[in-house]
């Protein structure tokens, strides 16, 4: 496990862990962090080069190896040379992700772009990464939310808006509902074998994650203050990239959740049910709640999104 003695260090180094998205943002902190605690690092990237760079300016043994997460065969080679290698994967934070896009957009097999990189993408990988997870004899499989699942539950009769208006920020919120109920299906897979999976919030932070959102927006959101600069006040859920990554890091290896899992996490603990009516606004009306959805931890939805996404990407857990 982690502990604290002024930094960060496993009791027991040269875990193995994946982030998804570990070359920027929360991601980028979350590699650092576990890194520096004596991990071992890897880190699958579209852009291989851009992700080097951008890790060897936090230093740190940290590995980019090329994956792009809307390409089946992309995640399929890079997961079969984990596998192939007979290491154990102890940890594997799915944290990259896409946000708002303002046009409806499609991956290679005709899947709606954001609910494609955010949920399906991550889905193959870790069905792919299986084997490797069960050597771990003890894994946590991380999948990174938000309380941006609160805009919409999964439509069922239509996740790829083949039939209805494109809307950037229920697309979002579908793919953001798609992984808390992802975590406790595949929990409820895995625990048998030791592996245990959670979804997390990491709170309202300014990273490349909203370049599609413009600058006055941000400004009315409350994310931004008036000069354009981040707001840090972690009471309204604005925090910095450091405070958000500390909820990855706690799902990760928190001795508290030991025995646990399935759960939805945010300020590093574990979220209360929402009761009553489900608002959500982009400017910030119920947007700072700690709450999660129960549609979004719902066993039966859980259950029905693992056969969609069988279905979606033509992977299952091998027999």
């Amino acid at each position: 496990m982690l502990q604290f003695d002024g930094n960060w260090r496993f009791d027991s180094p040269g875990r193995l862990a994946i982030v998804t998205g570990g070359y920027a943002g929360l991601g980028l902190e979350a590699a650092r962090t576990l890194a520096s605690a004596g991990a071992r690092v890897i880190v699958p990237a579209r852009d291989a080069e851009r992700a080097r760079n951008a890790v060897a300016e936090v230093g740190g043994a940290i590995e980019v190896q090329a994956m792009d997460l809307t390409d089946p065969a992309s995640i399929n080679a890079f997961a079969h040379g984990i596998v192939q290698s007979g290491l154990a994967l102890h940890m594997l934070v799915n944290s990259a992700g896409i946000m708002a896009l303002p046009e409806l957009a499609r991956d290679g097999r005709g899947n709606e772009l954001q609910f494609s990189t955010n949920h399906l993408g991550h889905f193959q990988l870790t069905v792919r990464l299986w084997p490797a997870l069960k050597r771990a004899g003890g894994a946590r499989v991380v999948s990174v939310s938000s309380m941006g699942h609160r805009f919409s539950d999964i439509v069922w009769d239509d996740i790829n808006y083949v039939r209805r208006a494109y809307d950037p920020w229920n697309a979002y919120g579908q793919s953001k509902t798609a992984n808390v109920l992802f975590a406790v299906e595949l929990d409820r897979r895995g625990q048998d074998l030791g592996i245990r999976a959670f979804s997390l919030h990491p709170g309202g932070i300014i990273t490349g994650l909203a370049k599609h959102i413009s600058l006055a927006r941000l400004k009315e959101m409350g994310n931004v203050d008036a000069n354009g600069e981040p707001v840090i006040d972690p009471e309204r859920d604005t925090k910095s990239i450091p405070q958000g990554a500390a909820t990855h890091i706690w799902c990760a290896v928190s001795p508290q959740l030991d025995g646990k899992g399935g759960v939805f996490c945010t300020n590093s603990d574990i979220a209360p049910l929402q009761e009553g009516e489900i608002v959500m606004s982009l400017e910030g009306r119920d947007r700072r709640t700690s709450r999660v959805a129960p549609y979004a931890v719902d066993t039966a939805s859980a259950e029905r999104l693992w056969a969609v996404s069988e279905a979606m990407t033509e992977v299952s857990l091998p027999g």
